[in-house]
């Protein structure tokens, strides 16, 4: 069986974080989303991918040539949608196919079950259907998909994974892979729908803690850098060579940390964080339920708390990211979501800056120790 990965789009909900790399290529638990689907299909025994790339595919190319698996790359020139991605990858299919989103997390499992079926949908239960493509199923086939209905007539969404046949490239005519389902289903062809085991999409740039939260518990327990034996490790830790833990700092597991960071002394880092490489946690900050990517500088005595910090970020001391429920407009959509804060790429913030239920774009810079709430828009400076 072969597998088609679609990772050429952007993921504009989830910006700033995608402005500069593609959503399959966003770290969660420091590895890409992309890297859990392929995982996927090769505990199935699944070898022959094809992985569509398109937006930022030269970041994209580069990892998967570095990964131990056989992968082939097509381009999407253009972004024209789901289905315009599968057509992109018609000339490499031979046999009956799987098609999986690149930047949703799928296991095994899920795969197991829809991998023997011929033209198949996985979905799953959602408490927000409305952001997804809502199923409808009658007598275990699919019926109807309506692409993100305002009131949605049932939880059950698309997970965007699907078992098809050659033949499906002839309805392939519009853009999107919904309109083919709907045009093989008026056609008489049956679309089975499978329960998935496990599945999680982060649809905007919050959901990447839930995500990330999940992926931890999956890490595996290794020390490859230099602790102080005064450092107390609780749970699962995963430590990266050549990085740095200073005295009486404290982890608390499931923490994912990568290479080459400097950690402490006197920092307490608590369950569900994942910090990259190259990143700096000066005494006595306290990280929880955090995701923090690459080249990231927090500054002493601060208190980082349901927060997604992008590459690159460089904060001053007493830097605090409170949680707190409001409103905020994403992708058009009003959404009433409790985090701390979301920071693009190359944020600078002075020392006792607030961010509370805050989403700054790239490369904004705060200074004077302002407390900053809402969106604020890349390149802004708040003085």
């Amino acid at each position: 069986m072969q597998a088609v990965i679609l990772a050429a789009g952007e993921g504009s909900r989830l910006r700033p974080l995608t402005r500069s790399k593609p959503k399959a290529m966003l770290p969660v638990a420091n590895r890409p989303i992309i890297e859990y689907v392929i995982d996927a299909l090769l505990e199935n025994g699944i070898r022959d991918i094809v992985v569509v790339v398109g937006y930022r595919k030269e970041e994209v190319i580069r990892h998967l040539n570095r990964l131990d698996a056989p992968i082939q790359v097509v381009v999407q020139e253009r972004q024209l949608g789901t289905a315009d991605a599968l057509r992109a990858a018609a000339s490499e299919i031979t046999d009956d196919f799987l098609v999986l989103p690149g930047d949703n997390y799928i296991n095994a499992e899920s795969i197991a079950r829809i991998r023997k079926e011929q033209n198949a949908m996985l979905v799953a239960e959602h408490p927000n259907p409305s952001n997804f493509g809502v199923v409808v199923i009658r007598n275990g086939l699919v019926r109807e998909v309506i692409e993100k209905p305002e009131d949605a007539p049932t939880f059950t969404v698309s997970t965007g994974v699907y078992s098809f046949t050659p033949d499906v490239f002839s309805y392939l005519q519009t853009t999107e892979i919904p309109d083919a389902l709907s045009a093989m289903i008026a056609a008489g062809r049956r679309i089975r729908a499978i329960p998935a085991d496990d599945w999680q999409d982060a649809v905007y740039p919050w959901d990447l803690l839930k995500l990330n939260s999940r992926m931890l518990k999956g890490i595996i327990p290794e020390v490859g850098g230099t602790i102080d034996a005064s450092v107390i490790r609780r749970g699962t830790v995963h430590i990266g060579t050549g990085t740095t833990v200073g005295p009486n700092t404290v982890i608390y597991g499931p923490v994912t940390i990568g290479s080459n960071c400097n950690i402490g002394p006197n920092c307490v880092i608590m369950p569900d964080t994942s910090i990259g490489d190259r990143v700096v946690l000066e005494p006595f900050t306290y990280v929880a339920d955090s995701l923090i990517m690459n080249d990231v500088t927090i500054g002493s005595h601060s208190r980082i708390v349901s927060a997604v910090f992008g590459q690159g970020c460089i904060l001053a001391d007493h830097t605090t990211t409170y949680p707190s429920a409001s409103f905020i407009e994403v992708g058009g959509r009003i959404q009433k979501e409790e985090f701390g804060a979301v920071l693009g790429e190359g944020v600078r913030a002075a020392p006792f800056t607030t961010f509370k239920n805050c989403i700054a774009g790239n490369s904004v810079t705060i200074e004077g120790g302002k407390t900053v709430v809402g969106l604020i828009e890349d390149g802004t400076r708040v003085m």
